[in-house]
């Protein structure tokens, strides 16, 4: 059987693209402007600043210039909703006369309600329209002061574009972390519209719409072919967390399940076939790939909690075939570890290898409780044990996983040398880099003791092999943290970020990676760093979550 091999060396040419507001809408007739962009005419002084009339908490309020009419305060939904209701909570100085408007350009704005007799207190008010920006102008104050509000809530739906309706909005915080775990520091809004912003920009650069028949797909620029499936796997994972927060993203996702359906494996029809070309036809044998795989079943057990499965996909149906297929010819039922892919089968030299990035415990966790399979229990425990193994036995001083293991069967150990794609196939390179953010996606979200434990080996070693400086991470290193390559690349700063979270005494470093993201121009040319930046971001702003 044929090796899969897809080259992710000379990633470079950055290029910052424009950015465009997007934050979280929340599910239809729920509150749709917590958290948002808002800007007002003035504040009172810094310590009443906007943001916190949309941050939740009734405890903080923006206050505008004393004595000074008319002001007004609004907010950015990211996109066009459907307005219902609006509820103002003043503080002592209310506004008499105002008026609720709403925007698509935040130029011109229609009038939803109108007041010359306000009194006060709680004013919440039932409304009908729609728009992109909805704001509160006063022209009459109800005091010698300002204008003041402790909460201003829109409450609504995305307009069109096939957004449906969340379970978990992107923003909402709904399916909180394990105990102890670190976030960056600032707002928890603030780091959500972060999020938001690479997003789109990541949005702009990688999701097409080629070859018609409904399509959509994840360009691939640094892989071997325009389609890989390791990208379509990050899409769908990507785009159906984000929900809430693109009007669009249930379309995207649907699109790329259509792709995923009309591109089977030719070995095991339930599975995503690994590469197409520039035609967007299957090519190089149309297997499948067990990275891309995962993140295709994972994808779609996201997509049926957030969105069921009465529409035009059955994404629980599709999700249970397609861990049952990798079950069946992506995993070695021997050894319970994965596979590289379907292609490979017992007595090929492929056989007892195993690709460490695969290694997601989380999606275990989560096929298990799909599926009710107890295989699934037994599968996760292998890979934790190899993992705790490996960094015990070969890398004691770093922690570090090597791209490739061989000899499953007998005694795992590093790739010799290249096995599947690199020479440094036994090292931590390019597939490796992203073995800290998949170990602690677990350690995060599950609070497991041994995922914990080895995102804190990670971790300790990074940030003392650094000193603390993320722009010291290189690119690739031996399994005794000897240095392969200079230069600095997203796909390995990033993931060290979910690992810093795993340790009370990182705040100082998980901010500092977390500021080196921010600070890092979208790689255009990679899908690879950026989707892995993005997703990093996801999880560290605490939007990561286990169907």
């Amino acid at each position: 059987m044929r090796r899969r091999s897809v080259s992710l060396l000379g990633l470079a040419g950055l290029l910052a693209v424009p950015l465009t507001a997007l934050p979280q809408a929340q599910a239809a007739d729920g509150p749709v402007s917590t958290g948002k962009a808002v800007t007002a005419s003035s504040v009172e002084t810094s310590a009443f600043g906007a943001g916190l009339a949309v941050d939740g908490n009734a405890a903080t309020r923006w206050a505008s210039l004393e004595g000074v009419d008319p002001q007004w305060i609004r907010i950015d939904l990211g996109a066009v909703h459907t307005i219902s209701r609006v509820k103002l909570n003043w503080e002592d100085a209310y506004g008499k006369t105002y008026k609720i408007q709403t925007s698509t350009d935040g130029s011109t704005w229609s009038d939803v309600y109108s007041t010359t007799a306000g009194d006060g207190a709680t004013d919440d008010l039932t409304v009908s329209g729609s728009g992109r920006y909805v704001r509160m102008h006063g022209t009459g104050r109800g005091t010698p002061y300002g204008y003041s509000l402790w909460e201003f809530e829109v409450y609504g739906a995305p307009a069109g574009g096939g957004g449906g309706t969340a379970a978990v909005p992107f923003g909402s915080h709904l399916k909180p972390y394990a105990a102890g775990i670190l976030k960056p520091s600032g707002s928890r809004a603030a780091n959500d519209q972060k999020v938001v912003d690479y997003y789109n920009r990541w949005k702009s650069a990688f999701v097409r719409q080629n070859c018609g028949n409904g399509w959509y797909q994840i360009i691939s620029p640094d892989a071997d072919h325009p389609y890989v499936a390791e990208a379509q796997g990050y899409g769908m994972v990507v785009t159906a967390t984000m929900a809430g927060a693109d009007p669009d993203a249930k379309k995207i996702f649907d699109g790329l399940v259509k792709w995923k359906i009309d591109h089977p494996s030719s070995i095991n029809p339930n599975l995503l076939a690994a590469e197409q070309d520039t035609a967007c036809r299957s090519v190089n044998g149309g297997d499948g790939a067990t990275d891309g795989d995962m993140d295709v079943a994972y994808g779609l057990l996201l997509a049926d909690k957030q969105w069921g499965s009465s529409g035009t996909y059955d994404y629980k149906d599709l999700a249970l075939k397609h861990i049952a297929a990798i079950k069946k010819d992506e995993l070695n039922p021997t050894t319970k570890l994965l596979k590289l892919g379907d292609w490979t089968g017992s007595g090929d030299q492929y056989y007892w290898i195993s690709r460490t990035s695969d290694w997601m415990v989380d999606h275990f966790r989560a096929f298990r409780t799909a599926s009710g399979d107890t295989t699934w229990d037994a599968v996760r425990t292998a890979h934790q044990t190899q993992i705790s193994r490996l960094q015990s036995t070969y890398a004691s001083g770093t922690g570090l996983l090597p791209d490739f293991v061989v000899d499953t069967n007998t005694t795992p150990r590093p790739a010799p040398g290249q096995v599947l794609e690199d020479p440094n196939d036994g090292a931590y390179w390019w597939n490796a880099c992203r073995t800290p953010w998949r170990i602690a996606d677990d350690a995060v979200t599950s609070g497991d003791a041994t995922s914990l434990a080895a995102a804190r080996k990670l971790n300790s070693w990074i940030k003392t092999k650094t000193g603390g400086d993320p722009n010291k991470i290189a690119i690739g290193y031996r399994l005794n943290g000897t240095q392969i390559s200079a230069g600095s690349e997203a796909a390995y700063f990033a993931p060290f970020a979910v690992a810093a979270m795993t340790d009370p005494g990182s705040q100082a470093w998980l901010d500092a990676l977390w500021n080196k993201m921010l600070a890092t121009p979208i790689d255009t040319g990679s899908y690879f760093s950026a989707s892995i930046q993005l997703q990093v971001m996801i999880t560290a702003s605490g939007n990561h979550w286990v169907p």
